[in-house]
């Protein structure tokens, strides 16, 4: 049992680096603020933004969680206060732990391997299931978007089970009048699929060129924000923000939690770390300056689409799309639905970039099959577990339903939050001596508030994500006493892999 709590040297962890061995760095900040970019100004602005303003009513009327309102730019600023302590611990810990794992291989070196594991598994929460959300997301802009020019089949755009979950008619009616086999109807996501295969063919192809792609994505999505924001702030009608607040700090915090799965996007950054060049600088830059600009981008346009509209019209998979429309601007609507398009490829981007890393970096350890610590002998990138990861996503994506797993995305990314404040504080006091080329100032208030501030929006998440996540735990724990303990080398007294026993 002592053996499950054995901490990985942080010399161990850091990645040798040799010249040709491992993965390139060619990585700088405005790289990382730009995947930064790319990954939290997505699927909150373009999809959850409208329910965390109006709320979430069951069928039956009930209220399950209560809306902000024009409060909402007040859930963006608590949320960028509580990931900002998050993002000085991550600061810190990538600073000396300059490693692909994230907040599992800055957990191995606080809390020990059996708490490293748990977050790695966590992970996948984060990333993998994630994905599958943006993926449908994703696949209904496509369909609004070139719809008046090409009729896509609603049996080829809709999955089996988000079919079944759907209240719409046309939709439930596609059981009926969808191609079958055996009786059993054909209800796949095809462009939901598509585009997580072309984003895991560009993955494996290499970071820079993925950086490139992202770097453009980006470009244009603030472009259309701007767009929004420029024209949105001319129809404003100040009496859409009153009452301000209609549900009191109940709904802000509600409103918070919704749209966490927006702000979850600067976590994937720190799984760059053995791309980056002087990671040790370069890291704290990345982190703190993209989230600052993604929090600033999110309180424009919450204030513009809250008072070009009342907040309960707000409730649509596509609010921006649907506030321009509500008011009378619909020549720009296919504007914003081709933004949404761009901007939710790139949140696919770096999602799918963060989960492979971490594959990569539990398989180096012993806890995951040693294929998966392969690199590309060109590229340098790992196409093993990039290729698992991406058709494991595309597969999920052809039938699943979104709505649930932004829940458990929420609640899986604010758990790691939680471990890694705590793990910079484990490490003030066991390593006080190691060098840290980033220090996090008043780092027991910073860490202690930042660990009670992700529990607090954790509370607000329903019932539902909290059983899924319980269950998803205990399936983690036992693949992890069925292989990943018998295996692990840090347990069998094993030095790291090199990079040589691994390509």
């Amino acid at each position: 049992m002592k053996s499950l709590w054995s901490r990985k040297p942080i010399a161990d962890l850091v990645p040798e680096g040799a010249e040709g061995k491992g993965m390139r760095r060619t990585l700088g900040t405005k790289d990382l603020i730009f995947l930064s970019i790319g990954a939290v100004i997505g699927a909150g602005i373009f999809s959850t933004l409208g329910t965390a303003a109006a709320g979430e009513i069951a069928e039956n009327g009930e209220v399950m969680r209560f809306g902000a309102g024009p409060a909402l730019v007040l859930s963006f600023v608590l949320l960028g206060a509580v990931c900002a302590l998050a993002a000085l611990c991550y600061a810190e810990l990538a600073s000396m732990i300059p490693q692909a794992g994230s907040a599992y291989a800055y957990s191995y070196a606080s809390f020990g391997e059996l708490i490293a594991w748990i977050i790695g598994w966590d992970l996948i929460l984060e990333y993998a299931v994630g994905n599958v959300a943006v993926a449908i997301s994703w696949s209904g802009y496509f369909d609004s978007l070139v719809s008046p020019f090409i009729k896509i089949p609603g049996w080829l755009t809709h999955g089996y089970f988000q079919a079944k979950a759907s209240a719409d008619p046309a939709v439930q009616a596609l059981f009926e009048t969808a191609p079958n086999i055996g009786g059993i109807p054909i209800l796949i996501n095809l462009p939901a699929f598509l585009i997580v295969m072309a984003i895991t063919w560009l993955l494996v192809r290499g970071v820079k060129e993925s950086t490139r792609a992202n770097t453009v994505m980006v470009l244009i999505k603030l472009a259309v924000l701007a767009l929004f924001v420029i024209v949105g702030s001319m129809y404003i009608e100040p009496a859409n923000y009153t009452p301000f607040a209609p549900n009191g700090f109940t709904g802000i915090h509600h409103g918070a939690a919704i749209v966490f799965f927006a702000y979850i996007g600067f976590d994937a950054i720190s799984t760059a770390a053995e791309e980056v060049k002087d990671p040790q600088r370069t890291m704290p830059r990345g982190l703190l300056w993209g989230l600052g600009i993604c929090t600033l981008i999110y309180v424009i346009v919450g204030a513009v689409a809250t008072g070009l509209v009342p907040y309960q019209q707000l409730a649509s998979s596509d609010p921006l799309a649907h506030a321009f429309e509500i008011a009378g601007l619909q020549r720009f609507s296919w504007i914003i639905a081709a933004g949404a398009v761009v901007s939710m490829a790139a949140v696919l981007l770096v999602f799918q970039y963060g989960q492979p890393r971490i594959f990569y970096s539990m398989a180096r350890d012993g806890l995951l099959p040693q294929g998966a610590a392969k690199l590309h002998p060109k590229y340098r990138t790992p196409h093993v577990t990039t290729i698992i990861t991406g058709v494991c996503v595309g597969l999920a994506a052809l039938v699943a339903d979104d709505v649930a797993t932004y829940d458990l995305t929420n609640i899986g990314t604010l758990f790691a939050f939680v471990l890694v404040c705590l793990g910079v504080l484990v490490l003030r006091v066991v390593e006080p001596d190691r060098p840290r080329p980033f220090k996090v100032p008043g780092v027991w208030l910073v860490g202690l508030g930042g660990a009670s501030a992700c529990f607090f929006v954790m509370v607000g998440l329903p019932a539902r994500a909290w059983y899924g996540f319980g269950i998803w735990l205990a399936i983690g724990l036992v693949l992890y006493a069925l292989y990943g303990y018998r295996n692990s080398r840090l347990r069998r007294g094993l030095p790291p892999h090199s990079y040589e026993s691994v390509d």
